[in-house]
């Protein structure tokens, strides 16, 4: 091994430059390898010219108030502006005001507290519909377990959405980073001194071999083999990219579990920009201040604006199973079902190929550096995220949105993950 390092670290995504920063902030030398030619892993933010707002192909949300994410925003200057709940949904021939689809569906958030043993989500809505729950709250509940955590009602554990829905990613605001989430990585990476922390982009990692207190990391770049000596790894990749790494030796029986316990949901996501905000002057106008727009028997069954900024962009949203219903489909594909499901969603007739000026499409499950967009539990599955976060012999971290009980799926789960594991790999090292 050419060179030795106190710590390497394995993703360059939101966790990934967090781990960096504290390495840094400690005077610790530290490698960072990325697999793509940029930082930033699942936050991806795009630039269109004479456009007022960026496009997110990744992460655009702020979710809760985890102190991190707004420290480091208020030290980029960005501020974070309040999403607009307005909410309108698509049932039969009208396009109707929903109110807040949250408070619906927490309509059976205490039915769903009080089941005993784990079970799917579908298994309990089967249940509550035989118990004359109100079908409205079923159906919004299945949505939102669907559109929110990316996930398969089949398979995704009940307990785990109750544990969430009731934590602080959905409590107290939800908003959106003025200027998109690239100002949070500016931020992340001018914290960085680079003659401490060096970051190579273009370096597949395929293998960790590790004993305690030394970590040897091999793979590619650019085609060429490398390995790297390090004292420590903290491994912030995502969760499906985890599960293809080599350990050598292999990871314990209880990672094992944690890894099979926690599944990667799909996202396909498409920006569309108009030549004018064109959804504002139909029904004399009773849309304008709409934020989302559903119809959920669609292939992409949400929709939003860039409320409260006033911009010419919807971006179309399909997670879980409709994400998976769209897999193998080129992008000039996808982006047909995008235009037919939005047609679909408002009553008028919109001539939507005049009105488009621009698209982008995102499939995150095509994504080799991602292999999907963010983590959910399996049925009996609760504690699998903290299992997978535990340190292995003071050697191997683990951080990454699937390791945080609190903010999972998140960019602040990243961030605060990364925190944390650097922080130990600290303690560790004195």
């Amino acid at each position: 091994m050419a060179e030795a390092f106190d710590a390497v670290v394995v993703g360059g995504g939101a966790a990934g430059l967090a781990a960096a920063r504290v390495f840094s902030q400690h005077g610790m030398r530290a490698l960072l390898l990325e697999a793509r030619g940029r930082l930033g892993g699942r936050i991806d933010t795009r630039i269109v010219p004479n456009l007022p707002v960026p496009l997110e192909m990744g992460a655009e949300f702020v979710h809760g108030s985890a102190q991190i994410t707004f420290d480091l925003l208020r030290e980029a200057g960005a501020a974070v502006l309040d999403v607009p709940h307005s909410q309108w949904e698509r049932i039969g021939t009208e396009l109707r005001e929903a109110g807040d689809g949250f408070d619906r569906a927490d309509r059976l958030l205490e039915r769903a507290g009080n089941v005993r043993d784990d079970m799917s989500v579908d298994a309990f809505l089967e249940r509550c519909k035989e118990e004359g729950c109100d079908d409205d709250a079923v159906r919004w509940f299945r949505w939102f377990v669907e559109g929110f955590d990316a996930a398969d009602p089949g398979r995704a554990g009940l307990h785990a959405i109750v544990e969430e829905w009731n934590g602080p990613e959905l409590a107290g605001r939800q908003g959106r980073p003025l200027g998109g989430y690239a100002a949070l990585l500016r931020a992340l990476r001018a914290s960085i001194d680079p003659r401490l922390v060096d970051i190579r982009l273009h370096a597949i990692v395929e293998e960790i071999a590790w004993k305690r207190g030394a970590v040897r990391v091999s793979g590619r770049r650019h085609g060429e083999k490398f390995e790297i000596g390090a004292k420590r790894a903290v491994l912030t990749v995502p969760l499906g990219v985890l599960a293809t790494l080599r350990f050598v030796p292999a990871l314990d029986a209880r990672k094992q579990r944690a890894l099979e316990m926690l599944t990667m949901g799909p996202v396909v996501k498409v920006a569309l920009v108009f030549r004018r905000r064109w959804w504002e002057e139909l029904r004399g106008g009773a849309y304008a201040e709409g934020s989302f727009f559903h119809r959920h028997d669609a292939d992409f069954p949400t929709f939003w604006t860039q409320a409260p900024i006033r911009a010419p962009v919807l971006t179309a949203w399909a997670g879980g199973p409709r994400a998976e219903a769209l897999e193998g489909l080129n992008e000039t594909q996808i982006l047909r079902r995008a235009l037919h499901a939005l047609q679909a969603t408002f009553p008028e007739r919109v001539e939507l190929d005049a009105e488009l000026e621009t698209a982008l499409v995102a499939d995150w499950s095509a994504d080799p550096f991602a292999r999907g967009a963010y983590s959910y539990v399996l049925v009996g599955g609760q504690g699998s995220r903290d299992d997978l976060a535990a340190p292995v012999d003071g050697t191997l971290f683990f951080a990454g949105e699937a390791t945080s009980t609190d903010y999972s799926g998140t960019v602040s789960g990243a961030l605060e993950s990364g925190t944390r594991a650097a922080r130990a790999t600290v303690t560790a090292r004195t």
